[in-house]
């Protein structure tokens, strides 16, 4: 058994605690749809690490790409390195509608504690503060994959009571007309294969109930405090389940993370190499 040595805090920064507690997620043989930045950061190093037989789904249309190098986008042609399939959108997107994706990761604006994402707009819909790109494929992706894990930035105004816009279905989702919370199981009926599993952000990483969908404090990152935690959240925390710290990158992540997944800096900061 390999011993690992973590490294201290102060030793890594924020990003590269993302990257390596979303790599951590992925399973071996798993199909996993990514996104660009992070979630491409994550399966980059899980391939090199703890799955190295996932198979990795970019949305502008790549199957089991194998990239000796990080695409600066899921458009970037080394995308298409090693690929099984290189076509389009209709492939991938083929994928999920037949129930054949893992696992997913997204980012969003707001998230509430039923794992409901808005990346629509802030405030009302036809009269709003902000409005943001809109969905993309994120209900999709959301919605047909068996589990999603979100990566977002812990402010109390992302994680609010209720989101402003449902964007992606979480756990309880509304019923139409009526607008009422009801179970994503009973909603989606024989469709329902899963729903959000994780949400990391810069502070912890949070995990669902799957019975009553709500959301609950997982482990909490080095550094950072119970206190802290709440304060940057719009709802009650459950605390209960909270297994501790989170586990920071090991040396030999970090070194995986910089000299073999992103070594000309795309998206980490250049001046942590060593």
């Amino acid at each position: 058994m390999t011993h690992k040595t973590y490294a201290k805090l102060g030793e890594y920064s924020i990003i590269d605690m993302l990257a390596v507690a979303a790599a951590r997620e992925v399973k071996d043989e798993e199909v996993v749809f990514a996104g660009t930045g992070l979630p491409m950061l994550a399966i980059m190093l899980a391939q090199r690490l703890n799955a190295p037989n996932c198979k990795l789904i970019y949305e502008a249309g790549t199957i089991d790409s194998r990239s000796d190098s990080l695409p600066s986008s899921v458009g970037d042609p080394r995308c298409v390195t090693k690929a099984a399939v290189a076509s389009g959108l209709f492939d991938v997107f083929n994928q999920l509608q037949r129930g054949k994706i893992d696992l997913a990761y997204l980012g969003g604006a707001e998230i509430d504690k039923y794992g409901n994402v808005n990346t629509t707009v802030v405030g009302d819909y036809t009269n709003p503060t902000m409005r943001f790109p809109g969905s993309g494929g994120n209900p999709d992706i959301n919605s047909l994959a068996k589990r999603t894990v979100f990566i977002m930035v812990q402010e109390k105004r992302r994680f609010k009571e209720r989101v402003d816009y449902i964007t992606s279905p979480g756990w309880m989702v509304k019923k139409w007309p009526e607008g009422t919370l009801v179970p994503r199981r009973q909603v989606y009926g024989k469709k329902f294969l899963g729903g959000p599993s994780a949400v990391i952000t810069n502070m912890a990483v949070f995990r669902f109930n799957e019975e009553t969908g709500m959301m609950y404090v997982d482990t909490i990152h080095p550094g950072v405090s119970q206190e802290q935690l709440q304060e940057n959240t719009g709802f009650e925390l459950d605390f209960s389940r909270c297994k501790g710290e989170t586990e920071p990158p090991t040396y030999e992540e970090l070194r995986i993370l910089y000299e073999a997944v992103d070594p000309e800096g795309i998206f980490l900061t250049p001046q942590r190499k060593k």
